[in-house]
């Protein structure tokens, strides 16, 4: 999409729409319905409703492995870097809250395992926002199926299904 359609479609109330890639993160002030699709990938929404900051990531795993490799792949990297984001763009860290989606548990060898994959990383998530002292209002995490999810910017609110 090029700008002149993406500040006309912003101008008549219709989100700008844009697709999240695993290992990326979206932080902005305009109305924006960003789309991703999580499997045993974890998102964290986080908006200010004073500011109508918005911003989203999606990390693959739980920890980074330390071969100074830092990227927001890793769920203790991507959440933080997602918070420094938004806060640098005018939220303001008492205002913030989170929405939590992912986290599934998508292949069947794995099952049995309580501390799969997608169950670490949904831990890391909530470990990083407990710590930051953000409450999470909702989420969609676990189960054995993966997600389509729709994170609207301007107002925080988020559509799931499932696939």
């Amino acid at each position: 999409m090029n700008d002149i359609m993406a500040k006309v479609q912003s101008a008549v109330g219709e989100p700008i729409k844009f697709y999240l890639h695993p290992g990326q993160f979206f932080v902005c002030v305009e109305n924006y319905a960003v789309t991703t699709i999580l499997g045993s990938c974890v998102s964290v929404c986080l908006w200010d409703a004073s500011t109508k900051i918005g911003g989203i990531n999606h990390f693959l795993l739980p920890y980074d492995a330390g071969d100074g490799q830092a990227s927001s792949r890793f769920g203790n990297l991507a959440v933080r870097e997602l918070i420094e984001e938004v806060l640098a763009l005018g939220a303001a860290q008492d205002h913030l809250q989170a929405k939590l989606f992912g986290g599934a548990c998508v292949l069947d060898a794995f099952r049995s395992r309580a501390n799969h994959l997608g169950a670490k990383n949904v831990e890391v998530a909530r470990r990083a926002l407990q710590t930051a002292n953000i409450p999470i209002l909702g989420e969609d995490v676990g189960g054995y199926k993966g997600r389509k999810l729709i994170f609207h910017t301007d107002n925080g609110s988020a559509w799931v299904k499932e696939l």
